[in-house]
Formats: C-alpha cells, structure tokens, sequence
C-alpha cells in the first residue's frame, strides 16, 4: 500500500490501457478494500491479457466463465461482465474522442484539479466533477461508475491531486 501510494497513486495516468485497468480496479473495489484489490494486481492483469482492451471487448462466455474460476481475481459475475462491457464501451469511446484519456482528462480541462487538504478526513468521497464524468459513462453503457467510485478513480489516476499539504507527494 506505501509503495502504491508512493510511486503510482495521484500520478497524472494518459495510457489507455492503464486507465482501463485503474477504471477496472476502482470498480472491482466496490464493497471491498484496496488492499483486497492491489494483492490481485497481477491476477488481473494476468487474466485480461495486459488490459487489451480490443481483445476483452471481444470476449464471450467461455471466456467469462475462465474468468470467473480465476482465484487470481474478484471472482464476481456482474463485475466480470462489467469490465467485458465497459471495454466494448471505452471502443466507442476511442472512436468518438480519439482515446480514452482525451475523453477522461476533458471532464477536468486537461490538467489535474490541484486540491489543498491538510488532513484525510477533509477528503470529499465525490465531486461534481466525479458525478458529471459517473452520468456522462453511465449513459454511454459503463457500469461500476457511479460518482465515489469515479472520484477514486480520478484520485488514482492523477486527474486530482489529493495528497494532504504535508505529504511528500504534495508537490510532485
């Protein structure tokens, strides 16, 4: 969990695959811990093949059920179909916006919302902006978005800079 935060967590993310699979992970988190999730890190991307995210928009249900025996992975079965979902939707969305990160980084214009916390508990657990980005993917066809799971995400994956003031990460 250190090493995550450290080195991964809040750092400005522009790969598509790698949005996907925080997207992914956000939404496999929901009713669990983070912990939960980051210990099945390498499961995950061991069974969706790297985050390929053309070859899981192309899975069917001999690959579902695969996935579902996976113990390398939360084995739920609407999560499952969600990530097989939401990869067939982020293909529309790379059509339509020219890539996944064009469409997720113009909810916050471009660059990361730079946030001044002092403490944890001064973190909000959504944002206008997570419920305006949770609406516009819900109504595309994603799901496991909804507004607290989209403000993780988003804290993950840098488009706001939520380490507290005193944390070395802060500036960076």
């Amino acid at each position: 969990m250190v090493r995550y935060h450290d080195e991964e967590w809040g750092v400005a993310e522009h790969d598509d695959a790698r949005l996907f699979e925080l997207l992914t992970l956000e939404g496999a988190q929901a009713g669990l811990s983070w912990e939960a999730i980051l210990k099945r890190r390498e499961g995950y991307r061991r069974a969706f093949e790297g985050w390929d995210i053309a070859r899981i928009a192309a899975y069917g249900a001999t690959d579902t059920e695969r996935l579902l025996a996976d113990p390398g992975i939360i084995r739920n079965r609407a999560k499952v179909a969600a990530t097989v979902g939401n990869a067939k939707v982020t293909l529309d969305v790379q059509r339509e916006h020219g890539s996944l990160d064009a469409y997720i980084w113009a909810f916050v214009g471009g660059k990361p919302i730079l946030n001044r916390f002092e403490t944890m508990s001064e973190l909000p657990a959504s944002t206008e902006v997570s419920t305006a980005m949770s609406k516009d993917m819900l109504r595309r066809g994603f799901k496991f978005v909804g507004p607290t799971i989209m403000y993780a995400f988003m804290q993950a994956a840098g488009l706001t800079n939520d380490h507290v003031t005193t944390c070395f990460r802060y500036g960076k």
